[in-house]
């Protein structure tokens, strides 16, 4: 979205609440290679275009996962809760390098935190939100586990965290509804849990 000298005072104020509006992310194919950049905003409307993201599902010690809800000024499924973070490298950028950014960022988490960052999953979806916008995704999936769980959120990312019994959580969806989770997040715990039994 430009802001040139044209552009409407609801404009302004959009591109202000959501400075990374103007940001490029990574246009992939189905497998995931690149193909172009193309500018977040215009990934995220209309039809979309298939982009490059991930998630990442953060642990403590004894196997609770760190739910975190998304900050109402979040321009798509703002309030709901996410397992942890989720984001999009830029150009350049790996999966991993992006997903420590993001923790940082977020959750004040620092690597000297956790030692086990790896990527377990990849997937691709599309799901609309209202009518604000979509997601079409390639989402690689990571996980780590905290050894130290000092958290310092950022707030203007986060609004609220919750650490939750993840096989619970898994089992008895419908507990847990009123959280509203995001749809990337249902997924990647979805095959998690599928792919944990298949190789019983």
């Amino acid at each position: 979205m430009s802001t040139d000298e044209g552009g409407s005072a609801a404009t302004d104020v959009e591109d202000e609440l959501h400075k990374n509006a103007k940001q490029d992310v990574i246009a992939v194919d189905p497998d995931d290679n690149e193909t172009g950049l193309v500018n977040r905003l215009e990934a995220h409307t209309g039809h979309g275009t298939r982009h490059r993201a991930f998630t990442c599902l953060v642990f403590d010690e004894d196997g609770r996962l760190l739910l975190a809800q998304r900050a109402p000024n979040k321009r798509l499924w703002d309030t709901h809760w996410d397992g942890t973070v989720a984001s999009h490298p830029v150009k350049g950028q790996s999966q991993e390098d992006a997903t420590k950014q993001r923790l940082e960022e977020e959750l004040g988490i620092t690597p000297d935190q956790y030692s086990d960052l790896r990527i377990t999953d990849k997937f691709e979806y599309k799901r609309y939100y209202e009518n604000a916008g979509l997601e079409w995704e390639v989402c690689a999936v990571l996980k780590v586990t905290l050894e130290d769980t000092t958290l310092d959120p950022d707030e203007e990312e986060i609004a609220g965290l919750l650490w939750v019994d993840y096989e619970h959580l898994h089992d008895h969806p419908e507990w847990y509804r009123q959280l509203r989770l995001c749809p990337w997040f249902e997924i990647a715990m979805r095959r998690d849990f599928e792919d944990e039994h298949a190789d019983e």
